[in-house]
């Protein structure tokens, strides 16, 4: 009965199968008896489709919906992998990958680390720090129990911080914070795969204007920048100044060590009405184009420039991280 119901289900207008195959990518190796599973995409959340095993050779085939946009999903020593098959688009196939997971960083680092103070009028610093993990390896980093990223929370942020984390060609989607056995320094849970894994971390601080604000760099990081608004001074010791970005006006600095006691004094506008900063939709800071730390002279005065302009344009985008449908965000939330 079973081989006649399946070719039943198959011969249903708007029912096809979606087929491929696993492939473990820290051994190269097709991944045999691992579950995969196919749900449906609706704005009412995800609905289960279907489950398949995989066989010796990592090939699956699960009957799927060629109606609307499907979600492959698999968990894989303790991470789990997702692939997002929109509507019209080939379900025979499919290369689906994962990785081996470790407690170890292993080669994952943070490449790229910014940190944007928008003091306000009421008393109170918006902090936004942007976090791009690099992991280079073909292991993905995973420790529950302590998380994968750390960063500083002063005591004034009254211990609340927002935290969205963007997996390797996925979407922000909000992450769980894990306390460690520092006070002032809270972890993420949010697995590091092989790639790019982004952090957006914002939380607000006690704000008085000329009071020194003392701050650490937790993260094992490449290249830190502090930056502010326009309307806002910064001053700091032992800081690379970067110079003023053109188009947003906004002052960038490096920081070569891994702590800062600097002291702000003004005030961030609000966007004027009809400006790109207040027309132009908001996804976070961009730190990817933003090249090295600049140590004195040894840079040229074109890479600078570079540094400063793509550190600008990324101004442009950094208040708000997208906010995903119901569906999306529940597409999304297994990436850890």
């Amino acid at each position: 009965m079973r081989p006649l119901f399946a070719l039943l289900l198959l011969a249903l207008p708007g029912v096809a199968a979606v087929t491929g195959t696993l492939v473990n990518r820290t051994t190269g190796q097709p991944l045999a008896g691992a579950t995969v599973e196919l749900d449906r995409l609706s704005e009412n959340g995800v609905e289960p489709i279907g489950e398949a095993q995989t066989g010796a050779q990592g090939r699956f085939s699960i009957a799927g919906d060629a109606q609307g946009a499907q979600l492959l999903r698999v968990t894989f020593d303790g991470v789990t992998y997702f692939r997002t098959l929109e509507p019209g688009a080939p379900a025979a196939d499919i290369a689906l990958d994962v990785y081996a997971s470790s407690k170890q960083p292993g080669a994952a680092k943070v490449s790229k680390h910014m940190l944007f103070f928008e003091p306000s009028a009421s008393g109170r610093m918006a902090i936004q720090e942007t976090f791009i993990y690099a992991n280079p390896g073909k292991t993905a980093w995973h420790d529950p129990g302590k998380g994968e990223l750390r960063f500083y929370l002063p005591a004034s942020s009254g211990g609340n911080a927002q935290v969205t984390a963007t997996a390797p060609d996925g979407m922000p989607i909000p992450a769980a914070l894990v306390a460690t056995s520092s006070a002032d320094v809270m972890a993420v849970d949010f697995a590091i795969k092989p790639g790019e894994t982004r952090f957006d971390v914002t939380y607000s601080v006690a704000y008085t204007p000329g009071q020194p604000y003392e701050g650490k760099v937790v993260t094992r990081d490449e290249n830190t920048y502090l930056v502010v608004p326009p309307g806002v001074t910064l001053a700091g010791d032992g800081l690379s100044d970067l110079g003023t970005e053109p188009r947003t006006q906004a002052h960038v600095f490096g920081l070569p060590g891994t702590t800062y006691k600097i002291a702000l004094t003004g005030t961030a506008p609000a966007p004027e009405p009809g400006s790109p900063a207040a027309e132009e939709p908001d996804n976070g800071p961009v730190p990817e184009a933003v090249p090295p730390r600049i140590y004195g002279n040894a840079v040229p005065i074109l890479g600078l420039a570079l540094a400063i302009l793509a550190v600008g344009f990324a101004l442009l985008y950094r208040r708000s991280p997208a906010v995903p449908t119901p569906a999306k965000e529940a597409h999304e939330r297994g990436r850890r």
